[in-house]
């Protein structure tokens, strides 16, 4: 088996350890010092396209693979941005799969270019109140035979949102996406 980079693939390296280069160290320590989320940093990411590396080109993405999406993540990581750079972009890059795969025509022409451009920002929650960090106590379950997800979100609050953020959350549950937009 080869583990070399394609041409192509060393490309994509050498441009995002570029992008990675404007932001040194102090950027980083600042940032994780701080806990503000590093807006400059994904403008450019959003601004090179790399937030769309791994979605649909008719959707304004790059159209290319998990492969190099992974090579894009690890050079962010490597540079000096390490997790709090990864962690900034990264369920941009690979948390809209189910979107891509199973969404409708409609959602994802609705959401995938705003998140592509950088203009909205992808989030992942896994808990809930009374679960915290312990995802095995989450009670809404998606299922046939379980209570509707929407009545038992009712009492779930997002925190920490910036007040222009766009939440769009795509429950999928029997074989159909349905979007729940807040």
């Amino acid at each position: 088996m080869d583990f070399e980079l394609s041409a192509e693939q060393a490309q994509i390296r050498e441009q995002v350890e570029r992008v990675c280069a404007r932001f040194d160290d102090a950027y980083w320590l600042d940032h994780d010092r701080s806990g503000v989320f590093p807006e400059d940093f994904y403008a450019a990411m959003a601004e090179g396209n790399w937030l769309g590396i791994a979605m649909p080109e008719e959707y304004g993405g790059a159209g290319l693979g998990i492969t190099e999406a992974s090579i894009m993540m690890q050079a962010v990581a490597q540079s000096g941005a390490c997790m709090s750079g990864a962690s900034a972009i990264h369920i941009n890059i690979f948390g809209l799969n189910p979107v891509v795969v199973h969404g409708t025509e409609e959602q994802k022409r609705r959401m995938l270019p705003p998140l592509i451009q950088g203009r909205d920002k992808a989030c992942f929650g896994v808990t809930e109140p009374n679960a915290g960090l312990n995802t095995t106590e989450i009670a809404v379950r998606a299922g046939l035979n379980t209570v509707p997800i929407r009545s038992a979100l009712e009492n779930v609050t997002v925190r920490q949102i910036d007040s222009n953020a766009t939440v769009h959350v795509t429950l999928h549950a029997g074989g159909k996406a349905e979007p729940a937009n807040f």
